[in-house]
């Protein structure tokens, strides 16, 4: 008999086909988030589980799973909706698919670099609405990008593929990380270290995050950190929307003690506050930094790799310990 798997979402038709073929799979037609119940019934009885960051799976629905769920194969790269710990008590194996989507996150969040400096969308509204009168030479005004300082939080695989492309265009990359990158790295991006993150905020023009969200990250912008930024910098996040206190980056964007900001994720998505959609400064994406055909397809063959690798009695490449978090 094949192999019982439940998919939370609808993927991509190369990805469910080849999922049929092997497996004993489930689809999700309807492409709606599983509910708690739902996710409760999907552990009671699948044998494999292949969620997504949509799908809350906190101890308490892990521990209703039954004896034949042995393997979680998320359908991303962050964990933070799985309680891997209790997973692991339960003799449940997670994996991930990370490595596919570090260059498709680094040109969103490059493209936040560029747009929000240069107005580019609120350009657009003016152009669309029928409010541009024509050129002048005080009109739309921005700033450019070349010759600022970039500040890196999360100097992993999309932070450095970030630093790449900021450096092609003529920024000067600083970064926090937990410890320094590799020399040759260091050299490559001529990349400036700092140790903590106080001593990079007021020294940059511009803040790109690109850390995962653990305890350890959670509000790691707080609304003392985000004070040491000087008011003609901005802030992109393309990392998770917990790492930031959104009430407090509000507060500072209302009163321009920073500049702007572009968000792809949010502290509480997929809810958007309606103080950030009212900030004429901030450019608002729904969470697509890793949203190309390529990259799904990618994160699908990870998926069936960590799968089959399993159920071959091997670990898998991509298997998630609590340690790594």
């Amino acid at each position: 008999m094949k192999t019982n798997i439940i998919l939370t979402r609808r993927l991509s038709d190369t990805v469910e086909t080849r999922m049929r073929e092997l497996f004993n799979a489930t689809l999700n037609q309807t492409d709606q988030p599983f509910t708690q119940e739902e996710l409760i019934q999907a552990v009671k009885t699948a044998d494999v589980l292949v969620p997504t960051v949509t799908d809350s799976l906190s101890a308490s629905v892990i521990e209703q799973a039954g004896p034949q769920l042995r393997l979680i194969a998320s359908f991303g790269t962050g964990v933070d909706h799985i309680d891997v710990k209790a997973a692991r008590e339960k003799g449940i194996t997670v994996t991930n698919t990370p490595g596919v989507l570090s260059e498709d996150t680094a040109d969103v969040a490059m493209s936040l670099i560029l747009a929000v400096p240069r107005r580019i969308v609120q350009g657009d509204i003016k152009v669309r609405s029928g409010q541009w009168d024509g050129w002048s030479p005080t009109g739309m005004l921005g700033h450019r990008i070349n010759g600022k300082r970039l500040g890196i939080i999360g100097m992993g695989s999309i932070g450095q593929a970030i630093a790449r492309r900021a450096k092609a265009f003529g920024m000067s990359i600083h970064y926090h990380n937990r410890k320094a990158v590799h020399p040759s790295i260091e050299a490559e991006l001529e990349a400036t270290y700092w140790e903590t993150i106080e001593q990079m905020l007021p020294r940059v023009d511009i803040i790109s995050i690109n850390c995962p969200s653990t305890p350890a990250t959670h509000h790691l912008l707080n609304k003392e950190r985000l004070s040491l930024l000087s008011p003609h910098s901005y802030l992109v996040n393309t990392g998770r929307g917990d790492v930031i206190d959104e009430i407090a980056l509000i507060e500072l964007l209302k009163e321009n003690k920073i500049a702007g900001a572009g968000l792809d994720v949010y502290e509480h998505e997929p809810v958007v506050s309606s103080a950030l959609i009212e900030l004429p400064n901030v450019v608002l994406l729904p969470h697509i930094g890793s949203a190309t055909i390529e990259g799904r397809h990618a994160m699908g063959d990870k998926v069936i790799i960590n799968i089959q690798t399993f159920l071959d009695g091997h670990t898998p490449p991509d298997r998630v310990v609590p340690a790594m978090l």
